[in-house]
């Protein structure tokens, strides 16, 4: 009893460490996220004290400027599991380059996961396939592939699916790609942060404004700080070993 509420402790948050920091905006697609399937291994390394995460992603997962790299995703999310995570070293590695397929990623990931030796890989795909009209098994025989690398490497898996905004959807059809990541996140019992739900509450509810002229950096920084935070959630919750595992951890 007493190892298992070490355990419990080692793997909780202190209690509003971390909800100080987030935004009232970031909390309103809160119940967008899924607490369905666990991290183990991501849980093993909480409570053990250091934690690594490798980011795999595309031109989406960064921001332009010179303050790019401080504010997109991957540096919000190494900051916020910092804030949340009291006590474990926490590193956040981000292998991510512009104009690249689900493929294109596979194609380098054993040297990425062998360089990083991640307990978890959150990998954001699928807006350079749907550009590029990549078949859709191939697509999903791909993400399967990536999956079963991270897992052979020891690493826990995330997926990411593409951004919304009202242009680009009427455009490309994100829609197929974005179905099959949820298939193959539920084929192989792995999380899905649904950041294109997300980013469409956002917008039909007016939090973002994704049409407007201005400030689209402005906006961008936002979104990718309210991402780092509600990935920041989704990888707590999943981890705990008796943390709900329902839709929106009800």
């Amino acid at each position: 009893m007493i190892r298992r509420l070490a355990f419990l402790l080692a793997v909780l948050p202190l209690a509003g460490t971390a909800a100080a920091e987030r935004p009232a905006e970031c909390l309103i697609a809160q119940h967008q996220i899924e607490y369905i399937f666990p991290l183990p291994q991501v849980a093993r390394a909480i409570a053990a004290k250091k934690l690594n995460v490798l980011v795999l992603g595309s031109a989406s997962s960064t921001l332009p400027g010179s303050n790019g790299v401080k504010d997109a995703y991957p540096a919000r999310l190494q900051k916020a599991l910092t804030e949340s995570l009291p006590g474990v070293a926490v590193k956040v590695i981000a292998d991510v380059k512009p104009h690249r397929t689900a493929e294109a990623m596979v194609a380098t990931l054993k040297g990425e996961l062998s360089a990083a030796k991640p307990a978890l890989m959150i990998w954001q795909t699928g807006t350079v396939d749907a550009i590029q009209t990549v078949d859709p098994d191939q697509f999903t025989a791909t993400l399967s592939r990536g999956i079963a690398m991270a897992a052979a490497a020891g690493a826990d898996v995330i997926l990411v699916n593409p951004q919304y905004s009202p242009r680009t959807e009427s455009m490309i059809a994100l829609s197929t790609y974005t179905d099959d990541m949820r298939w193959v996140a539920l084929q192989h019992g792995i999380p899905l942060f649904d950041r294109f739900e997300i980013m469409r509450l956002w917008s039909d509810l007016g939090t973002f404004d994704f049409t407007a002229a201005a400030d689209k950096l402005a906006i961008a920084s936002r979104v990718h700080n309210c991402v780092g935070w509600l990935l920041t959630d989704l990888i707590i919750g999943a981890a705990k070993p008796d943390g709900p595992h329902t839709e929106g951890g009800q």
